[in-house]
């Protein structure tokens, strides 16, 4: 990087508050692997509440990254996948998770107890 961006132009901003949080990126991971049903969502994310899983699945809906598919069938059956958009930020994770393994020793990551 050539020198830091100004307040006014920081266009990592609006990233930020679009995929903040404890859960987005690892919703976004978990789609990435394979179109999935709320339930198998939630057990693949282990200690997410219903109630946060619902909020931050409607968010990432708003801002473009994730698609839901209703079935209109009885009992419901509803998907969930990424849009291109959402499949955009792979490439994002993945370095992410390369900078994390070659530096997870030096991570020191809390515990959450929490659904949040």
């Amino acid at each position: 990087m050539s020198q830091a961006p100004s307040e006014e132009n920081c266009l990592i901003e609006p990233l930020i508050d679009a995929i903040s949080g404890k859960w987005k990126l690892l919703i976004i991971y978990w789609l990435s692997q394979e179109t999935s049903r709320f339930n198998q969502l939630q057990r693949n994310l282990g200690k997410i509440t219903h109630r946060t899983l619902t909020r931050q699945l409607n968010e990432m809906q708003e801002a473009g990254f994730v698609s839901r598919k209703d079935f209109q069938t009885i009992p419901p059956h509803v998907e969930y996948s990424l849009t291109p958009f959402g499949e955009s930020l792979i490439p994002l994770l993945q370095v992410m998770h390369d900078w994390a393994a070659t530096n997870a020793d030096k991570l020191s990551v809390p515990k959450s107890t929490d659904g949040e």
